[in-house]
């Protein structure tokens, strides 16, 4: 309660609010830079695109801003957390260069940081620094003098007195959350500008994403097809030809009879040997059958995914703090998904992690499923992006959410602790 009264008089109570007057004083540097070496060269490029030297000069431009994009993406990134990929490259020669929108809306871009940046400087920090200054008036209010008496002075009056100085405290207040809110806001726009015009066009990202995804989704089936063909021949499949064979052989040792009609002692402790044995073999084939069927699709989920979750977090070898907000029934392909994932995370924290307890929260708001597995565990756990021709792990997991337009967050320090998002629309 105490922090966020503090956040709303503009007080940087937290590292977000750190790194944001950082990114406000450092984002107006690269902004007024980026200016003077774009509008002069933009300028005399439009000046001279009549001739032969105004095109290459302008695709010259072009290749500068996005330079200075990437510089503007990385201060996006390391000091707002907003993590905005770089466009695809333009082919060679001028015309690609010319006719590349993601240049030209880098270009825009660069064209508004300098500005952007400069409002930003003044409301979130010099604005700020003025509610400062008017908050520790009474402070200093004696020490100066105007117009002859103590204090400043207003075209009302001087503010010479202990409550015109408590006033003029309160207004600082005013100010200061006025420059948080107003920066905050300005902050917002910031990012916003930034995903379109420093990232690639959304519908050829769109196209991109589709095409990856539906890559995956085939990977995905052919091995999941390849999976099931090896697991039936190495497993089950062997299991019951043991089986086969250990019934004939029994049926043989059981048919022989001596002359007076019995069956030898040892062929029928033999048969009766063969037979256990195969009886085990069936046994195992249907485990194994079983366990096959479970891996495509769970029958624990046929009650529900919080029913799923529990069970998960009962055979974890880690004691498990499950917390879910969820609606009674998810789509089908939203809990198959949800739920091997956070079995894989689940195991993960179990046998890498080194954590006495971790916490699996499940959540769905706003069309989201939000999966969230946390261990205080050893961290270091990396997310390694896969690619269409497999992914294994956490990079596997990734590739199995990206398919449904989800995606996968890790945030695992060395020393921990280690927090895994999984975030699936439905």
């Amino acid at each position: 309660m105490l922090r966020r009264t503090l956040r709303a008089l503009g007080v940087p109570v937290s590292r977000t609010d750190l790194r944001e007057l950082a990114y406000a004083l450092t984002a107006p540097v690269a902004g007024v830079l980026g200016a003077v070496l774009l509008y002069p060269l933009l300028a005399f490029g439009l000046v001279l695109a009549v001739t032969h030297l105004g095109l290459p000069l302008l695709a010259a431009v072009l290749a500068g801003a996005r330079g200075i994009g990437t510089v503007h993406r990385r201060l996006l990134r390391s000091l707002l957390g907003e993590d905005v990929p770089a466009p695809p490259r333009p082919g060679p020669g001028v015309r690609a260069a010319l006719t590349d929108g993601a240049g030209w809306r880098t270009l825009a871009f660069g064209l508004l940081a300098a500005p952007l940046g400069v409002l930003v400087l003044l409301v979130a920090v010099g604005l700020r620094l003025y509610g400062l200054a008017a908050v520790l008036y009474p402070l200093w209010w004696r020490y100066v003098s105007a117009d002859g008496h103590r204090g400043l002075s207003l075209g009302t009056g001087a503010l010479d007195t202990g409550p015109r100085a408590l006033l003029v405290a309160l207004a600082g207040l005013g100010v200061c959350a006025l420059a948080g809110w107003a920066g905050r806001r300005l902050l917002a726009l910031t990012r916003w500008l930034g995903r379109m015009l420093l990232g690639p066009d959304r519908l050829s990202e769109r196209v991109r994403d589709l095409e990856q995804s539906r890559a995956l989704v085939v990977h995905d089936s052919a091995m999941t097809l390849r999976r099931i063909e090896r697991d039936l021949h190495d497993g089950a499949q062997a299991q019951l030809i043991a089986v086969t064979m250990a019934l004939a052989s029994a049926r043989g040792r059981l048919g022989r009879r001596d002359p007076d009609g019995t069956l030898p002692a040892a062929d029928l402790a033999r048969g009766q040997e063969l037979v256990e044995q195969a009886l085990g073999n069936a046994r195992a084939a249907v485990s194994d059958l079983r366990d096959l069927v479970r891996g495509i699709h769970p029958p624990v989920l046929d009650t529900g995914l919080d029913a799923a979750l529990e069970t998960l977090a009962a055979r974890t070898g880690l004691p498990v703090r499950l917390r879910t907000e969820l609606p009674e029934r998810l789509p089908e392909e939203v809990e198959t998904i949800a739920y091997f994932c956070a079995s894989e995370l689940l195991n993960n924290a179990a046998r890498h992690s080194g954590a006495g307890l971790v916490e699996l929260t499940a959540a769905h708001r706003d069309g989201l499923l939000r999966l969230v597995v946390r261990d205080e565990g050893r961290g270091g756990a990396v997310l390694v992006p896969g690619t269409a021709k497999g992914g294994s792990g956490l990079s596997g997991l990734a590739e199995r959410v990206r398919a449904v337009d989800g995606r996968l967050l890790v945030d695992s320090p060395a020393g921990g602790p280690t927090t895994v998002t999984v975030e699936v629309p439905s």
